[in-house]
């Protein structure tokens, strides 16, 4: 992957989005700077209501997060069941 791109997973419910849209799996995006989830969600035209918890290279995060080109990043949506959020580290991850 280039450096000066993103790899982004979709799972569950958002996984259907990304294909709905046409989007490959994993979505490459161009980023030459800096980004917090916050605004990831923006470019990706998603609400904060769409994703719970991200990962950033395999560690669970908030939003509020920062996502540096070369960062292979993961979207969770929100309804995750209990032992699957234990497992992935979901903590009200969100902020």
């Amino acid at each position: 992957m280039d450096k000066k791109n993103i790899e982004i997973r979709a799972f569950a419910r958002l996984y259907k989005v990304f294909k709905d849209r046409g989007w490959d799996q994993p979505y490459i995006l161009d980023l030459d700077r800096e980004i917090d989830g916050y605004e990831l969600l923006k470019i990706l035209n998603l609400s904060e209501d769409d994703v719970e918890a991200i990962f950033i290279n395999h560690n669970t995060c908030g939003l509020k997060e920062k996502i540096r080109p070369g960062d292979r990043v993961g979207l969770v949506p929100p309804g995750t069941p209990g032992v699957v959020r234990t497992l992935l580290g979901i903590r009200g991850a969100k902020n």
